[in-house]
């Protein structure tokens, strides 16, 4: 790949401070010389794990996602807060979301979730030596999810079914594929 002087940024405006991300307009300036605008979404990144039972069963949970208007299944996943490392994060997503606490975490990788209109990375993790926790941590106020244990065929079939099934889910399981066979 051929290493090209980035854009120059002539103007930023902040359109919309949320709870999770912002929303910005850039005014850029290429390298060939060609101005325009180009909206982004400020995201802090998120971390998701792909906790697998000792029986080789993977933990995900079906949760209402509001944009798509349905339930999605997932692997348990969340947004970084400030100054917090990724694996604390997933740590912390693992008990909330699953109630499942993991002794054993392998990192996965990372990729950027929709780099066409957002900076926010995924950061992937494997979780083993699971932990059913008898009373886990009470869920997010704004969250509606359910877990599900899943065959890794199981899995790629409802993938390949076309079942509801968000994609940084998808890429972090190909991830995970050698450590799951």
């Amino acid at each position: 790949m051929q290493n090209q002087e980035p854009p120059v940024i002539i103007k930023q405006r902040l359109l919309y401070q949320g709870r999770k991300f912002k929303f910005d307009v850039n005014h850029l300036r290429l390298p060939n010389g060609v101005e325009g605008d180009w909206e982004c979404i400020r995201h802090p990144g998120g971390a998701l794990c792909i906790p697998v039972t000792s029986d080789g069963k993977l933990v995900l949970v079906k949760q209402y996602r509001f944009a798509v208007q349905g339930r999605i299944l997932e692997f348990p996943a969340g947004t970084i807060e400030e100054n917090e490392n990724p694996a604390d994060t997933v740590k912390r997503e693992i008990e909330e979301e699953a109630g499942y606490r993991a002794h054993k975490w392998q990192k996965l990788g990372e990729f950027p979730l929709a780099p066409g209109y957002s900076d926010e990375f995924i950061y992937a993790f494997l979780a083993a030596d699971l932990e059913k926790l008898e009373t886990p941590p009470a869920q997010d106020i704004d969250e509606d999810m359910e877990t599900v244990l899943m065959t890794y065929q199981e899995l790629e079939t409802a993938i390949l079914d076309g079942e509801f099934i968000d994609a940084k889910s998808i890429c972090s399981l190909f991830l995970a594929k050698p450590f799951l066979k």
